[in-house]
């Protein structure tokens, strides 16, 4: 399936859903590309899982940023496949270091840069424990088997809109407590 086809049925499945994350941020290895960048020479012409490139260009035509979190130890390698690629400029934040983190630290980065709530990113990556770790931030994350693809992309919008509603259900709880007698708050006032 070419990048056009598989964007315009990315735009269709995102059509599906009220609201779309203001920000989605990508891992590289094994998830935008099928290998990793340190086994690999920047000479290399790197290619991309088959679906990664219009998922991408489908967020950006609906107006969703996208971000990098990596935690590539050659991220000179990383870089010049981006650049090969001609999607680096694509990313309003690239965070490509190495770090034991499990990505929070990619994440408090990415949050500085683009003042975006993490509850309002969608994350996808290949590894359990930087889910675990970026999912605990609040950051709806997915895991991915065989790279970004069009199954990943319903997912995890699904599992955003999840999220936001039991988001704004709380916001809701917390206002109606707020006004109750008794509470810290109306006892303010």
């Amino acid at each position: 399936m070419g990048d056009e086809k598989v964007k315009n049925e990315a735009m269709e499945i995102m059509g599906l859903f009220q609201v779309l994350p203001r920000l989605v941020v990508f891992d590289l290895d094994y998830t935008l590309w099928p290998f990793y960048c340190e086994c690999r020479s920047k000479n290399e012409k790197p290619s991309m899982y088959p679906q990664a490139k219009g998922i991408m260009h489908a967020f950006k035509d609906k107006g969703v940023n996208v971000a990098i979190a990596s935690r590539s130890p050659t991220p000179d390698v990383a870089n010049a496949f981006l650049q090969k690629l001609e999607i680096k400029s694509m990313f309003v934040a690239q965070e490509i270091f190495s770090s034991w983190t499990h990505k929070t630290e990619h994440f408090q980065k990415i949050n500085r840069k683009t003042a975006v709530p993490y509850n309002e990113m969608l994350f996808f990556d290949d590894e359990n424990r930087n889910i675990q770790a970026v999912s605990k931030m609040g950051v709806t994350s997915i895991l991915v088997g065989k790279g970004v693809n069009l199954g990943a992309l319903r997912q995890g919008l699904s599992e955003f809109v999840k999220n936001s509603a039991s988001v704004e259900k709380n916001k809701e709880q917390w206002r109606k407590f707020s006004k109750e007698p008794g509470s810290s708050k109306s006892d303010a006032q």
